[in-house]
């Protein structure tokens, strides 16, 4: 891309923007980084990596790639993608709609059945990440704000609800949902915590979940670009993974915290959140309820720069 149209390689973005590229040269190019971002954000059938690694990664590490570097693959698609190579995305946005509600269905399905909890919470990243694809493939001013916001939303609730998971696993030594079990009563604290952001994860009302994923429901079915069918389709499709997400949320809290397994077994030294895990994780926690509670701050932060983007490069 540095190297077309010029005698000198170059990669300054503004160039790049403006620079139009034969149909051909620009779905292949578009599909090159589409594969990459797939990896990283990730997309299904390439999203394999990521559960393995939630289960066998230290939860610093799981912060940083939950709350961080997933978010990249999002903003590739958005900077890259999207606005350097517009047509191609225009043809291949419905494509992009389909996987993310494939997506969101089958990582929701796969986290219910899934033994390690940090698996499960990796599992439910993947398919949040679907409702992020929609709002980008959705073309709409409204669907990729509810993408920006989902992205802001699931980096602040995925990484704390890893922080909760490994925090927990450093004081049990445990892993699998069938060997917990009673964690609330020694240590309320980090269940209060741990259900908190559950319910924001599973996009309770009054928190980031829920206005992100309802902004992303309203960009797709004002979308001029797809039938009315076919919306009515997804936004099905997105409202039954929105029914399985409290569903394996609510199993892995009543399995880890409720019950009596754990509090009656012998020379257990449970030690509850202390001052500084409490205030970090309140830290995160204003934020959480402040976007959902007053959403147009965050969107008149990018909302100028979507409409420029969409006014610019896709049709009306």
């Amino acid at each position: 891309m540095g190297l077309y149209g010029s005698n000198e390689p170059g990669l300054d973005l503004e160039r790049l923007i403006n620079q139009s590229y034969p149909a051909t040269l620009e779905i292949l190019l578009y599909f090159g980084f589409l594969i990459a971002y797939a990896v990283k954000l990730p997309i299904i059938p390439l999203h394999t990596w990521l559960p393995d690694t939630h289960g066998e990664a230290h939860y610093s590490t799981c912060m940083l790639l939950a709350g961080i570097l997933l978010k990249m693959g999002a903003y590739g698609l958005i900077r890259i993608n999207m606005e350097l190579l517009p047509h191609a995305h225009y043809l291949f946005s419905p494509w992009l709609v389909i996987i993310g509600a494939v997506q969101i269905i089958y990582a929701a399905s796969t986290s219910l059945g899934q033994r390690n909890f940090k698996k499960r919470i990796a599992y439910s990243s993947v398919s949040h990440m679907g409702f992020i694809i929609i709002g980008i493939g959705s073309i709409t001013n409204i669907g990729l704000n509810g993408a920006l916001l989902q992205i802001l939303s699931h980096g602040f609730i995925g990484a704390t609800l890893f922080f909760l998971a490994g925090t927990a696993c450093d004081r049990v030594r445990l892993v699998y949902l069938e060997e917990l079990g009673g964690i609330s009563i020694p240590m309320p604290k980090i269940f209060t915590m741990f259900s908190s952001f559950s319910m924001a994860s599973l996009a309770l009302a009054g928190m980031s979940g829920f206005v992100a994923e309802l902004v992303v429901f309203f960009g797709l079915i004002t979308s001029p670009k797809f039938m009315l069918m076919p919306k009515m389709l997804i936004t099905f499709v997105m409202a039954i993974g929105m029914i399985l997400t409290p569903i394996y949320l609510l199993s892995m809290l009543r399995q880890m915290f409720y019950g009596y397994k754990l509090f009656h077994v012998p020379n257990e030294n449970f030690v509850d959140s202390g001052p500084w895990e409490l205030f970090l994780l309140i830290c995160i926690f204003l934020p959480v309820i402040g976007i959902g509670i007053y959403p147009d701050f965050v969107l008149s932060l990018s909302v100028d720069r979507v409409e420029a983007l969409l006014s610019n490069y896709y049709p009306k």
